[in-house]
């Protein structure tokens, strides 16, 4: 059986005057080394896109984390341009294909803005600049750094008993990389709080009533994936749930007529 194939929606990208749709290498390879799967870079559109076309073609979603912000506008906010910089194209993009994979059942791994996408797709709030409020940490990443000193394992989150994401790394808490200046505010009506870090920032989410793999982190384990055995652990979880789904795909064709028993 061929491997299966999740979409990632690219990133708008600006190089030499010229537009690129982008996808960071970090996101591919974990897809591909530590989930055993193949990736399909989605492009970012504001208009054009057919979600269900896509997702006909796919057997999972990995929403990657990006430099850019989900546009206040799309939880009811004023945008601020310290809030940026954005990418419509993106939100116009991963938000409805969020929706439907979760309507479909198609397996769904977002992290970092992938979490914050998922929870303004199913009707949540976003704050800014949360370094700024009381007792609340600096998740900011380093400044002036090497990539793998940004993406250092420093933080510990807490994951809850009996949760999703409890059943792939263990309940209690679990060291990770997490790198943000944005998290979830309101969180969603359908989204259950997974983990928290120790200033109660929330590090990750489940789909309440999803019928597939549903979950977002707000930590990168992609950066890992292939030696840090939580970061691995989440990404072979949902190439098991991808594996499943395109399984579930396969139907066995029919006997040509002339073969057909009379």
């Amino acid at each position: 059986m061929p491997r299966p194939i999740v979409a990632i929606p690219a990133d708008i990208r600006e190089f030499d005057g010229v537009t690129w749709h982008a996808v960071q290498q970090q996101y591919i390879r974990a897809a591909v080394k530590a989930a055993g799967l193949m990736a399909l870079i989605v492009p970012a559109m504001e208009d054009g896109n057919d979600i269900d076309a896509i997702l006909d073609r796919v057997d999972g979603l990995l929403v990657s984390g990006s430099a850019s912000n989900v546009h206040p506008s799309l939880y009811s906010m004023e945008a601020r341009e310290s809030d940026g910089p954005f990418d419509p194209a993106r939100d116009a993009t991963s938000l409805p294909l969020i929706r439907r994979a979760i309507d479909r059942a198609i397996p769904m791994l977002a992290i970092c803005r992938g979490i914050q996408e998922l929870n303004v797709a199913l009707g949540g709030t976003l704050a800014s600049e949360i370094q700024e409020q009381p007792g609340i940490w600096d998740h900011r990443k380093p400044p002036n750094v090497d990539r793998d000193t940004m993406y250092s394992i420093r933080q510990s989150v807490f994951v809850k008993e009996g949760s999703c994401i409890a059943r792939v790394v263990g309940p209690g808490e679990v060291r990770v990389n997490s790198l943000h200046r944005q998290a979830i505010a309101e969180t969603a009506p359908r989204l259950q709080v997974e983990a928290v870090a120790e200033d109660g920032t929330i590090e990750a989410v489940s789909v309440i009533d999803a019928k597939a793999f549903a979950v977002g982190v707000q930590w990168h384990p992609e950066y890992w994936a292939e030696t840090d055995s939580p970061s691995r652990k989440l990404f072979v979880a949902f190439g098991d749930a991808v594996r499943d789904y395109a399984a579930s795909k396969e139907q066995p064709l029919a006997a040509p007529r002339h073969q057909q028993a009379i």
